[in-house]
């Protein structure tokens, strides 16, 4: 299932994306991309009883990388993914089924929005949880961010 996705992070500070141009090099993560940011839903992971319990709200940021040249210059929603399928997919990942480590589900909205949207060449998630139970303190978040590229 995962054959075709890079499991790893690129080791550098600019990874790189390939497919969004004609250059077998790649690219630098400046290309098209779709932009979702601020998503917030609730959910029930974390490795701690409670958590699974209680549940948490959780932060979800993505950037999914493709050409948006021809809905560009048709400017028809059939020439791109609409926002929409992306948010519900990742809403539904996030509020489904409990994981303990939140590396777990960021690894599956990645992996899904791959799998789901062929037309998407990487995909960067950042999800994180504004209130950790072991930090006594406050805290903006705590969490992951993870790339991930399709294998040519």
């Amino acid at each position: 299932m995962f054959s075709s996705l890079e499991t790893t992070a690129p080791a550098t500070l600019s990874p790189r994306v390939r497919g969004t141009e004609s250059s077998e090099k790649g690219m630098s993560m400046t290309g098209d991309k779709l932009i979702l940011k601020g998503l917030k839903f609730y959910g029930h992971h974390g490795a701690i009883t409670e958590e699974k319990t209680l549940g948490q709200m959780f932060l979800l940021d993505i950037d999914a990388w493709m050409s948006l040249k021809k809905a560009g210059e048709s400017d028809n929603l059939e020439d791109t993914i609409s926002y929409v399928d992306i948010y519900s997919l990742a809403k539904e990942i996030v509020e489904g089924s409990p994981r303990n480590l939140l590396e777990a589900v960021a690894e599956h909205i990645a992996s899904t929005t791959l799998e789901t949207f062929p037309q998407i060449t990487a995909v960067r998630v950042k999800l994180s949880k504004p209130n950790v139970a072991l930090i006594k303190s406050t805290i903006d978040y705590l969490g992951v961010e993870i790339f991930r590229q399709r294998k040519h």
